[in-house]
């Protein structure tokens, strides 16, 4: 493959409660296919360029305002990311790509809509409609040991442990785990790792860890699939809310606030579609010189 130059990248980074991504504008740039999953690979290295969780690139569209792709930091593409989407959404209203209040956006999963909370003509948080929860098997996809169309509380043992699991994809598969006492940092990186390329989980998993406080407030705390433990999972925290919506821990049809590790995410599951909202923040944007793929 040859290597191409790319000069003057520029770039924009952003959060959602430090769920942190590089966004650039590929309708200008343009950057070839084979490329990307390198791009994302050298943009988000900690301590040789940017850093971040994801690369986020924003493409036109034939099906809807406009359309993101995701990378992770391993340069493996993403269904579908929810706080990746609701900086996506600052961004574009922010340098006047998309102009609106609401934005329908093409994305792996299908259109998402995002409805902005705009302030001084500055985007302060986003609402994202994300659609049904997928709860079949071969959907998600998972394999059950019960051969069940669906995986409700299954047994998954892992090392010196042994979970119990509900899966739920959101676009992208989840492996939700209730547990009592919440992990520290060691055990969720060595159970998170785990559990991620387990042989039951075909295309891997993301996997959170739940401690419910009340019917209405939970914290979570996240091993996201190629990217490693993160402060917060927009669509991991949509699939716990569901999975503990299904196992009757969370009241249907109401806000749920759940503490991720870099901030709080408000879900609602109405029992056929999920509703987030959260706040985003601009890092800050900058130019690379040049940087070859």
């Amino acid at each position: 493959m040859n290597e191409i130059l790319i000069e003057n990248l520029g770039f924009g980074k952003y959060h959602g409660l430090g769920n942190d991504y590089i966004i650039i504008n590929d309708i200008e740039l343009d950057i070839p296919e084979e490329k990307k999953s390198l791009l994302a690979k050298k943009l988000c290295e900690v301590h040789f360029s940017i850093g971040a969780d994801g690369l986020i690139f924003v493409c036109n569209s034939d099906k809807a305002d406009i359309r993101m792709r995701i990378f992770n930091d391993d340069g493996s593409e993403a269904e579908m990311c929810g706080n990746g989407i609701r900086c996506f959404c600052k961004y574009i209203y922010e340098n006047n790509i998309v102009k609106k209040q609401k934005i329908n956006i093409e994305t792996l999963k299908g259109i998402m809509i995002g409805d902005l909370t705009i302030n001084d003509d500055k985007v302060e948080a986003v609402k994202i409609n994300m659609g049904a929860p997928l709860l079949q098997c071969d959907d998600i996809p998972v394999i059950s040991t019960k051969n069940s169309d669906k995986c409700i509380e299954e047994s998954i043992e892992i090392l010196d442990k042994k979970f119990q699991f509900t899966a739920v994809s959101m676009g992208n598969p989840h492996a939700i785990i209730f547990v009592e006492n919440q992990l520290d940092d060691n055990d969720l990186n060595k159970y998170g790792s785990a559990i991620e390329p387990h042989k039951r989980f075909p295309k891997k998993v993301n996997v959170e860890f739940v401690k419910i406080i009340s019917k209405n407030e939970a914290v979570l705390r996240v091993y996201e699939r190629g990217v490693g433990v993160t402060k917060s999972c927009g669509t991991g925290t949509c699939a716990a809310v569901v999975a503990g919506t299904l196992l009757n821990k969370f009241e249907e049809n109401s806000p749920i606030v759940v503490h991720n590790d870099g901030g709080d995410l408000i879900i609602t599951y109405t029992g056929e579609t999920v509703f987030m909202e959260g706040p985003i923040i601009k890092s800050f944007e900058g130019v690379i010189d040049f940087i070859k793929i």
